[in-house]
């Protein structure tokens, strides 16, 4: 089932939903096989046009996916069933069960037609590789053997003899997708050639991830019910009941994370050109600390990276399952390090690993776990890499020289102030009820919000992060400021605001999610609001009205919106991206705190804001000025921003009142 969750992901992003509409399928094994036969009983849509195990060749040139799924569960509930006991009467017109011991197979017009060939015979080894070869939308792997290589690769170098006569080469491939429900039946060589050629495919080790998911899952359980037992709270039957009990829910966890892990891998996929610069910084990174080897991950070197990104091509889906595993096996090496699997906040992740039974049940006893801190640190940079990509963290600690374990203590607590796993639930929810890019479109807005959210904690509070008191000061404030968003937003801020509601709405997203997603650079701003509203002793609302005031009156949502929109194609420009964000954020405080001077209660913060303005006539007019400037620049670069920042700094710390 965990392969199946990567092919369905595949198929739904082409726009195919696997339980409703018909597809191709040509398959390595047989129904006997408890990989290839469970796969061919996912889907009652498949039209299975042919498979081969080490016996026979099983071709069905036009099959009838409702009455060869019958016979697909027959052959699976059949005793060391083979092709041979196909039911030959549901074969359509021109195929047939040939053995793999002949001499020549005859072809049927039906069989030339559906590869594609115009022979009058196969040998069996030949037909195998024209069927690798043939036009469909799936090539589903549930057998032994490596049988697709990368031109650059020698049979040799594949190490499967038996097989070298079938192997094909990845750009030889007509299929859409492939899936690997068997290990190592396609080199990584072969993987990348393929995607490079526009076909869609993971790695065996993601496909199969399932497997050892449940194994760890178990293995975590039976440590847990085994302290418990020696404490004398449970005996081994009621264990045993228990263990039985949760095979459904243990079940729902690991094809969980499947669906995240490879949801991981589209999103890093989705933005493999843009943020090519990022993903070789990381590779770099982990290869001058010695825990990556490019080499022997068939990984490309900058060189290549460069040549890809100016192609549009990016990084194939492979290779980002290679940097996705590294990203999420080096944080969890790096958080053990720390203090964040101790934190009695972030420790509660501890609960995730297990089904909701034993967390109702044994919460207290799962704190004794032997493996506690492990799994808390496993939790928590899945969480992380799942959500955020692969460059998340790297891309933090560059910017900030914070520590791996500052970050995911923020990480975590603004995930939960701003609700963020919920709202990504319900966009996953709405699978095949929108377009899987406008899916994408939601997820990314919201790792815009969560990645600056998490940044001004980080910068906010380096003394040190208190997450419970944090969690309590703002989610109340966070949950009230997105009810009555409409109340506080002005001039373009509003604008922006109704523009994405009905933007997504119209694309099929339901009203509460469009919402959300509308008000995320709004509730970001709560964070600097409360603070401010704190240290002045100004009531939120009053200081929320005078927040988006002044962005309208100075146009800063606009220039961040374009702050924003500048094109990363370095590291460096990265840094310099996030700075200007650093100074505007800080500046825009500044003009707030010397609007909000001598405030008393009842006073109109709007006619404040105005007062300022015109006190300060000289200095708002030409920061417009240079904002105008910006807008009719026929091509905007870094070196306009240096500049329009230092304006916006003499604007800030110039108005006489805050220094």
């Amino acid at each position: 089932k965990g392969a199946w969750v990567s092919v369905e992901r595949h198929f739904r992003e082409m726009g195919i939903n696997t339980a409703k509409d018909e597809f191709t399928v040509i398959g390595i094994g047989d129904m006997a096989g408890d990989v290839f036969g469970n796969g061919m009983l996912l889907s009652d849509k498949i039209c299975l046009l042919s498979a081969f195990n080490h016996l026979h060749i099983f071709i069905d040139p036009t099959p009838d996916a409702a009455k060869t799924f019958v016979e697909r569960q027959r052959l699976f509930d059949l005793p060391r069933s083979s092709w041979a006991d196909y039911d030959k009467t549901l074969i359509s017109k021109g195929g047939g069960i040939f053995n793999r011991s002949a001499k020549s197979i005859k072809l049927t017009p039906e069989i030339k037609a559906m590869l594609g060939v115009k022979n009058a015979s196969m040998t069996p080894t030949d037909l195998i590789n024209a069927l690798l070869k043939a036009k469909v939308d799936l090539l589903w792997n549930g057998g032994i053997g490596t049988y697709i290589k990368a031109t650059t690769e020698s049979h040799e170098d594949v190490g499967d003899k038996a097989n070298d006569v079938l192997r094909v080469n990845g750009n030889e491939l007509r299929c859409k997708v492939i899936g690997e429900g068997g290990n190592l039946g396609t080199t990584q060589l072969g993987r990348i050639e393929f995607c490079l050629n526009g076909g869609r495919s993971n790695t065996d080790f993601i496909d199969n991830a399932a497997g050892v998911d449940c194994s760890d899952h178990e293995v975590n359980i039976k440590i847990l019910l085994k302290g418990i037992m020696d404490d004398g709270d449970l005996t081994q039957k009621q264990r045993n009941n228990l263990l039985a009990s949760m095979t459904d829910e243990v079940g729902d966890l690991v094809l969980s994370n499947n669906y995240r892990q490879v949801q991981a891998i589209s999103l890093a996929q989705r933005q493999a050109v843009k943020s090519m610069a990022e993903y070789r910084r990381f590779t770099r990174n982990l290869e001058g600390q010695g825990k990556l080897n490019r080499a022997l991950e068939f990984l490309p070197t900058d060189e290549v990276m460069i040549e890809r990104a100016i192609s549009g091509d990016g990084l194939t889906r492979p290779e980002l399952s290679i940097l996705v595993s590294y990203a999420k096996a080096d944080l969890k090496e790096s958080l053990l390090l720390t203090t964040v699997p101790d934190d009695a906040y972030v420790s509660r992740e501890l609960t995730t690993s297990f089904p909701v039974k034993l967390e109702k049940k044994y919460c207290e006893q799962m704190k004794k776990h032997r493996l506690n801190r492990e799994l808390v640190a496993t939790q928590v940079g899945n969480h992380m890499v799942n959500f955020m990509g692969i460059n998340f963290v790297d891309r933090l600690v560059a910017s900030t020289g914070a520590d791996v374990g500052v970050i995911a203590r923020a990480y975590i607590l603004v995930r939960d102030i701003f609700k963020v796993t919920e709202i990504w639930s319900k966009i996953e929810a709405m699978d095949y009820s929108i377009d899987s890019e406008v899916q994408f479109d939601l997820m990314q807005e919201l790792q815009h919000l969560t990645r600056r959210a998490t940044r001004w904690f980080v910068r906010n509070r380096v003394s040190g992060l208190d997450c419970q008191f944090e969690y309590d000061r703002f989610s109340k404030l966070i949950a009230s400021a997105e009810k009555g968003m409409d109340k506080f937003l002005v001039g373009e801020p509003l604008e922006r605001w109704q523009q994405t509601f009905d933007k997504y709405t119209k694309l099929g997203v339901s009203e509460d999610i469009s919402s959300s997603i509308a008000s995320t650079r709004g509730l970001y701003s709560v964070l600097a609001i409360g603070e401010i509203g704190k240290s002045n002793n100004v009531p939120v609302d009053e200081v929320a009205k005078a927040y988006f005031e002044i962005s309208d009156k100075l146009q800063l949502a606009w220039y961040a919106q374009q702050l924003n929109a500048l094109s990363v194609e370095s590291h460096w420009q990265g840094l310099a991206r996030e700075a200007f964000r650093d100074d505007l954020e800080w500046q825009h405080g500044l003009v707030l705190k010397s609007v909000l001077l001598g405030y008393k209660k009842g006073q109109n913060v709007k006619q404040m804001v105005e007062a300022w303005m015109d006190k300060h006539q000289s200095l708002t007019v030409r920061w417009i000025n240079v904002l105008d400037e910006l807008r009719i620049a026929e091509r905007q670069d870094y070196a306009m921003y240096i500049v329009a920042g230092k304006e916006l700094v003499d604007l800030a710390k110039n108005t006489g009142e805050v220094q």
